[in-house]
């Protein structure tokens, strides 16, 4: 079955948990460089020596408005060392978990009876299932390295995992198993408050509660633990998570501090809309960015809220001013993000606050149509000159709202890779301009379409 056939397999989720999609294969054929490749990480570790992956690693993945996670298997191989039989039990048992797999074979090297024995594994786990020829380095070669694996009869792609080629084809096999995740219905939205320590996020989330709910003191990292509290504003209801403050790495030396950074990134992950205090009287700081950058890679709507303003005012000529410029340098990869001054002793902005948040709310649950949105999109790339890929326009069929929030869309094109992050941002300001989505993480995703593949 050739890369252009579209699978007959769909998997079906048996519970809320992401599915799972395991990198299978000898040594040394690339699993590690994959897994480094789609999870933008270095977790795996790569090296050109035979059996350096000895665990599996697992990262979650968000992509395409689909999410999953990916793991990447020990090299499987008949050596009789004891390490190689474990990884090779290990792995044989352990895809009987998961949900789909990809096998990663070294196309320059041909079809090996090691390589038999994994495809047959493979199928035994009875999952839905893609071949990967890594190292091919040309079109050219292709259907010469393809020739030996026809006879098994699966989807096949070929690919140079060091060149990037055939990734994309990839991540698109895989997103065509798993159904759109239309959510679950629920009521309210989760806030979740993050921040440096010592900047109120306890005495926020006291006064928006009305109660001493969290433990408030002047020395830095108090709040330990995180205690999730619902409540009702103006007829809408909502869950607060107040946790215990991010610290610099370095500052991490006790088991509390860890626990608590780690409930932090647990509390993003479950949020809708994230608080990010920040003290007035100080500004934003680089710690602060990278908080934001952690905020945007889970992909929320985000608050930032300068508390101690009535301080800030009385210190700083022009305060609000000079705090905003500051937001705009510090956050400069995300510079119109919302901005609200309150003050945890007085009370004051606390209305401005809902009133954000209940319009942020909003912005996440915004869906457009989607012939609308293709009518306001070839409006707007008639505007600018199109992205080239090679010597070849990139060329534009449609484009899709996903199920995902904040949202997020999928643009199909004949040469996606040919998109720029520069075009993307383009795109996005547009849609933040048409629908008032701005301070809105938005997302737009690339895939190829079969129609212009060859244009």
């Amino acid at each position: 079955m050739s890369s252009n056939q579209k699978s007959e397999f769909k998997i079906e989720l048996k519970s809320d948990f992401p599915p799972k999609v395991a990198l299978i294969g000898r040594p040394n054929v690339g699993k590690s460089t994959l897994f480094n490749i789609i999870t933008e990480t270095r977790k795996a570790v790569v090296k050109n020596l035979a059996g350096v992956t000895r665990d599996i690693n697992i990262e979650p993945v968000d992509i395409w408005g689909k999410q999953f996670d990916l793991i990447d298997t020990g090299g499987i191989t008949e050596a009789g060392d004891i390490f190689s039989k474990l990884i090779r039990e290990q792995v044989t048992e352990f895809l009987h978990s998961v949900d789909l797999i990809v096998a990663i074979m070294d196309g320059r090297a041909g079809l090996l009876p090691e390589d038999r024995d994994i495809i047959r594994v493979a199928k035994q786990a009875g999952k839905p299932f893609l071949l990967v020829l890594n190292k091919v380095d040309t079109v050219m070669d292709e259907e010469l390295f393809k020739a030996d694996f026809y006879e098994f009869g699966v989807d096949m792609i070929a690919a140079s995992f060091e060149q990037r080629r055939g990734v994309g084809d990839i991540l698109e096999w895989i997103t065509k198993q798993i159904p759109e995740n239309k959510g679950t219905v629920k009521e309210g939205m989760n806030i979740a408050i993050v921040g440096k320590p010592n900047v109120g996020k306890s005495s926020i989330c006291n006064l928006l509660l009305g109660v001493n709910r969290m433990l408030v003191s002047d020395i830095a990292g108090t709040t330990i633990d995180s205690v999730d509290s619902p409540f009702i504003y103006n007829d809408r209801k909502y869950t607060l998570v107040d946790t215990a403050g991010l610290r610099r790495s370095a500052k991490r030396e006790e088991d509390l501090e860890i626990i608590s950074a780690f409930k932090s990134q647990e509390a993003i992950r479950r949020s809708d809309i994230v608080l990010l205090m920040v003290d007035g009287t100080i500004g934003p700081t680089d710690q602060d960015a990278r908080i934001m950058q952690s905020i945007l890679e889970d992909h929320k709507g985000v608050i930032v809220v300068a508390n101690k303003s009535d301080l800030g005012a009385k210190e700083i000529p022009e305060y609000r001013k000079v705090f905003r410029e500051q937001v705009q340098q510090t956050f400069h990869f995300f510079d119109d993000v919302h901005v609200v001054f309150t003050s945890a002793k007085t009370g004051s902005g606390v209305e401005d606050l809902f009133s954000t948040i209940e319009r942020v709310s909003d912005q996440i649950n915004f869906k457009v149509s989607t012939s609308d949105l293709n009518e306001f999109f070839f409006e707007t790339i008639r505007k600018a000159p199109a992205p080239v890929w090679g010597t070849t326009n990139v060329k534009f069929y449609y484009v899709t709202q996903t199920y995902q929030k904040p949202p997020a869309f999928i643009a199909f094109a004949n040469h996606p890779d040919g998109v720029t992050n520069s075009y993307r941002r383009f795109l996005i300001k547009n849609i933040k301009e048409k629908w008032d989505l701005h301070g809105l993480p938005i997302r737009i995703f690339c895939m190829k379409s079969r129609k212009g593949g060859s244009q």
